[in-house]
């Protein structure tokens, strides 16, 4: 990752607004900060949540609240609960998230 040239600036998250996504079940809450190419966003999963597609995007994710699992194409199967991250490349491994009880994750990508 490169950070390209940008001025010192603070967030308060609560001023951004929410965009919905819906999974296959539940949905997704985003907020989204972009700075040049990279993308920085606070993900709110409801219980039941459960990703409608095979991500190959790269992401660095940690977990801020609850826990998500995230099954890669090839069967494996990780836990991501608060305090924990992940971090994959792009055109890696394609992944998609579930959760039962729901989360809060601040993603870079």
């Amino acid at each position: 990752m490169n950070l390209s040239s940008f001025p010192f600036r603070t967030l308060d998250w609560a001023t951004v607004p929410r965009e919905e996504h819906k999974g296959e079940t539940g949905s997704a809450w985003w907020q989204v900060q972009m700075m040049n190419d990279i993308r920085v966003r606070r993900v709110e999963y409801s219980a039941g949540y459960k990703a409608d597609h095979w991500c190959k995007k790269g992401h660095i994710i940690f977990c801020l609240e609850g826990e998500m699992d995230t099954e890669l194409e090839d069967g494996r199967l990780f836990t991501l609960s608060k305090g924990m991250c992940y971090f994959v490349g792009d055109n890696d491994e394609a992944h998609r998230s579930t959760t039962i009880g729901g989360c809060q994750l601040f993603i870079v990508d």
